[in-house]
């Protein structure tokens, strides 16, 4: 019997047997094909962990394997494993995600993390997060802090809508705005932090093939990579609170030009903190 997808199927190959037949074929692109295959498995199937160890021997249906050879094509042809689940956790947070919004990486997380320091949970601050992609930093300050008031700025019409499915599932509270880093902003607000992952890679940069899946919008700055940085940095002074930080993600190359725009800007107590592999990755600064 075959499907309209093109795909023969042999009613008698079970669960079991798909989850064979992935792990071989993931083998030859992924160093944890078991895991992989768990989770693609999962997403076609509709099933969780325990279910796809339970129930073994189900036999898969020709609509199901249909389902299942569409995410393994998808993933074999490089596509990133988030895009073919269409999910991706951060920070405690299942997210959604598309090719038109980053895939949210371990990195970011420092930039939460300290942009969380020193804000009381019962605190009613203001954050504002520029270029936010899936929203995946807004969303999460705004459920490590409830009482905040977080605003979100992204310039892609189709990254918003990603942010926006999010943020009615996790933080309803969210402001987000469309427009050009501060462009959509009221001119009166001002923020206790601004933060931001903006992109920050030359237009040469080396590791480009590898991310030819995801945003080119999202990853390269220009020229120099510095670009978005340095319009970020010329406008946050005066958008930020007395004794307001400023803090950017960048990358490990980076560091020192970051620091160097930010002394320019008349930032105070600038530095430079690590992530967890130990590269330079977020920058900061305090308005005096």
């Amino acid at each position: 019997m075959t499907s309209d997808s093109g795909v023969t199927h042999n009613p008698s190959r079970s669960l079991r047997d798909w989850q064979y037949a992935l792990r071989d074929q993931l083998r030859a692109l992924s160093d944890q094909p078991e895991q992989e295959t768990r989770w693609l498995l999962a997403a076609a199937l509709g099933l969780d962990g325990a279910a796809l160890l339970r129930d073994a021997l189900m036999p898969i249906s020709a609509e199901e394997e249909a389902r299942i050879t569409v995410l393994l094509t998808q993933r074999l042809a490089g596509v990133p494993l988030a895009y073919c689940l269409g999910e991706w956790s951060f920070y405690g947070l299942d997210l959604c995600v598309a090719p038109a919004v980053l895939i949210p990486r371990p990195d970011t997380e420092t930039l939460v993390t300290l942009a969380l320091e020193g804000l009381a949970e019962n605190d009613a601050v203001r954050v504002l997060d520029l270029g936010t992609g899936s929203g995946a930093i807004a969303l999460a300050i705004a459920q490590a802090r409830p009482l905040a008031e977080v605003w979100a700025v992204e310039r892609s019409p189709a990254a918003l809508q990603v942010a926006r499915a999010n943020g009615a599932l996790l933080a309803p509270q969210v402001h987000w705005l469309e427009g050009d880093w501060y462009a959509p902003l009221d001119s009166a607000l001002r923020f206790n932090r601004i933060v931001a992952n903006p992109p920050y890679l030359a237009d040469n940069d080396s590791h480009l093939p590898d991310l030819r899946h995801e945003p080119w919008e999202a990853l390269v700055a220009g020229p120099s990579g510095l670009e978005c940085l340095e319009r970020i940095i010329a406008g946050a002074y005066e958008r930020l609170s007395l004794q307001g930080v400023l803090l950017l993600e960048h990358g490990p190359d980076q560091g020192k030009a970051v620091r160097g725009l930010l002394n320019n800007a008349g930032f105070g107590a600038v530095q430079t903190c690590r992530d967890l592999a130990g590269r330079e990755r977020v920058s900061s600064g305090i308005r005096n």
